[in-house]
């Protein structure tokens, strides 16, 4: 479904990912693992369209996307949940939905993909009325991953959407992740809780400053010693 082949992606004169490559298949979770400042959020960056490639190329189902603009990326089926939420505050939580689904014209799909998040998150349901604003961490990511699901992608760029959340909330988030890719969805996944990430994904990359380091399945990356030193405290 997506193929990035040696990539380049600068910052003026600072190189934040060097030569990288990776692969995700239709109905996959694939995982990004890797420290703070590793480039996975540059990479997210620039597979929706914020940042543009110097060098390689970035293929989705078959068509080049590098350069292209972000909310043509979208129309193609990509969404991205990007790190810190970024709701619009001053908005309500069903606004902010609404704006999710604001390149599609089929009333009927929106109303029924909007009853489905609502079930999803029965939450933000409930506070469908209240600024986004006011909301805890928890439901800001739940309204932030609603927000995507309403643009009907066929893959999901999720950034760190575990992070500064309680334990209970992170597992509640993840069950959502294996319930959307169920359901149908290719997921790529940047995370800095590694175990949690390796739990649910069926592949993984680990990287490190630009990078990839280590691929393999999941459970490969659960079991390398590499791996287990760096990201899982040993486990």
């Amino acid at each position: 479904m997506l193929k990035v082949d040696d990539i380049d992606v600068y910052y003026g004169n600072i190189q934040a990912l060097k030569g990288l490559s990776l692969e995700v298949n239709e109905g996959e979770i694939v995982t990004l693992i890797g420290a703070n400042g590793a480039g996975k959020s540059t990479l997210l960056q620039t597979l929706s369209g914020l940042q543009k490639p110097k060098r390689g190329s970035v293929e989705y189902l078959g068509e080049s996307i590098a350069g292209k603009a972000a909310q043509s990326i979208v129309k193609a089926g990509i969404s991205h949940v990007p790190e810190g939420r970024r709701v619009f505050a001053n908005l309500s939580v069903e606004e902010n939905l609404d704006l999710g689904a604001y390149l599609r014209k089929d009333k009927e799909g929106i109303a029924k993909d909007l009853a489905h998040v609502y079930e999803l998150f029965p939450r933000l349901l409930e506070r469908k009325k209240q600024q986004s604003g006011t909301l805890s961490g928890g439901e800001q990511q739940m309204l932030a991953m609603g927000r995507a699901i309403m643009a009907k992608p066929k893959l999901l760029l999720l950034d760190e959407p575990s992070m500064g959340l309680a334990p209970l909330m992170v597992q509640n988030i993840f069950t959502i992740i294996e319930t959307i890719n169920k359901e149908g969805t290719t997921i790529l996944l940047v995370e800095q809780n590694a175990h949690m990430a390796l739990s649910v994904a069926n592949r993984a990359y680990v990287l490190e400053t630009g990078k990839i380091v280590l691929a393999g399945t999941a459970k490969e990356l659960q079991e390398s010693d590499e791996v287990r030193a760096a990201y899982l405290g040993g486990l």
